[in-house]
């Protein structure tokens, strides 16, 4: 194996590493209100959403045409650029799921990606006009649109069934949310599993292997397919958590409408091949079934700390993607990437997953009363309950 070709397989590698942390951080986008109403138990809706993520990653490779041609120049961009980039996404994924704030795995990867590019070719290397009207835009609009679509839908679904007893409509919107969040999950896997598969695509042009313009081999689709699957299985509970029981008090009406916003909001972008943060288009949706239910609980101050970290992602993970690119740069060949990879981003991986035991959010705790933080209060044993 020549050096080339040791530093392709690490960025393989490192992107399917992306994918798998896009896979449980993005999670919650599509199961997290029907984990909370009960249509679903928790395994079985990350079990669910995993084989539609599979699915949808077959469906559609226009996301992936726009990652990997339309952001930045394909003829400046190296192995090594791809490699910090996707270094500066997962650091970025990582801390955020950490945390439990839903941030943006695409806008991450996008980042990390223009972040690489510019400190190794400079900023006339990025396409500018089309990371603002294929990302920048879409990011700004589709929380609004998708929230206002579920205050709509949540006005509807109440006032169409006002006259029908409390239980049998609690019981068939909890089945109809076994549908709706299937579609996002469908649809996460048409849009998010796409910009994997235009980072490996970018790195294969920029060796070589690739004409300029070339589509995603079936190769790295089906890898990437598989990957964010696993990752969606694994269950990003830290977020889910936030998302359901955080933001707002959800009821299974408010859980269908905010879903079937999602999907299709999520659905249209992926036909116009728009990078969307299927991230913004959920917790759009959930604010807005908030908002259209009357009388229902909107913490408001979590929601701005979520739009907080919305506007750092971009340039936090390009800062990220730059180091990572400076730092490999400099040490030169393949022992730069392999320093930065093995010497840097595992043993930060390796932290945050040892962190986030203590104490650790689970299925069977996913759905403790929120009391203003990720974790849940620990149960305490029988015998330190007072009488």
């Amino acid at each position: 194996m020549t050096g080339n070709d040791a530093v392709l397989a690490l960025m393989v590698a490192t992107a399917l590493g992306f994918d798998f942390t896009n896979g449980f951080h993005d999670t919650g986008n599509a199961m997290a209100t029907s984990i909370v109403t009960g249509a679903l138990p928790p395994r079985v809706a990350v079990a669910v959403s995993a084989v539609l993520n599979l699915v949808g990653a077959f469906l559609s490779t226009a996301v992936a045409a726009t990652i990997a041609n339309g952001l930045v120049a394909t003829g400046e961009v190296t192995l090594t650029v791809v490699c910090a980039g996707l270094v500066g996404s997962i650091l970025w994924n990582l801390a955020t799921w950490y945390l439990g704030i839903p941030s943006s795995s695409s806008h991450a990867l996008i980042g990390g990606v223009v972040g690489a590019t510019v400190a190794a070719a400079g900023a006339s290397a990025v396409k500018w006009q089309g990371l603002v009207s294929k990302v920048i835009v879409p990011a700004a609009l589709s929380p609004f649109i998708a929230g206002g679509v579920a205050v709509v839908g949540t006005l509807l679904v109440y006032r169409l069934t006002r006259d029908v007893p409390e239980g049998p409509r609690g019981r068939g919107f909890r089945l109809g949310q076994i549908g709706s969040a299937s579609m996002v999950s469908l649809a996460h896997g048409t849009n998010d599993a796409q910009k994997t598969m235009g980072a490996i695509t970018l790195a294969l042009i920029a060796n070589g292997t690739l004409p300029a313009g070339a589509k995603a081999p079936d190769w790295v689709i089906l890898s990437c397919a598989l990957a964010i699957a696993l990752g969606t299985y694994i269950g990003g509970w830290r977020v889910i958590r936030a998302l359901g029981k955080g933001l707002v008090e959800i009821e299974a009406p408010q859980g269908m409408a905010a879903e079937s916003a999602s999907a299709a909001v999520i659905l249209c972008s992926t036909d116009f091949g728009y990078s969307l943060s299927t991230t913004h288009v959920a917790t759009g949706s959930i604010l807005g079934s908030g908002v259209g239910r009357s009388g229902a609980v909107v913490r408001w101050q979590l929601a701005r700390r979520m739009v907080t970290a919305w506007l750092l992602t971009l340039p936090a993970s390009a800062l990220a993607g730059a180091v990572a690119y400076w730092a490999a740069n400099g040490i030169g060949g393949t022992a730069g990437v392999v320093v930065v990879i093995v010497g840097v981003l595992v043993p930060a991986s390796a932290a945050f997953f040892a962190a986030s035991r203590h104490p650790a959010v689970t299925p069977e705790n996913v759905n403790a009363a929120w009391t203003g933080s990720v974790t849940p209060e620990p149960v305490k044993a029988k015998d330190e309950v007072s009488p």
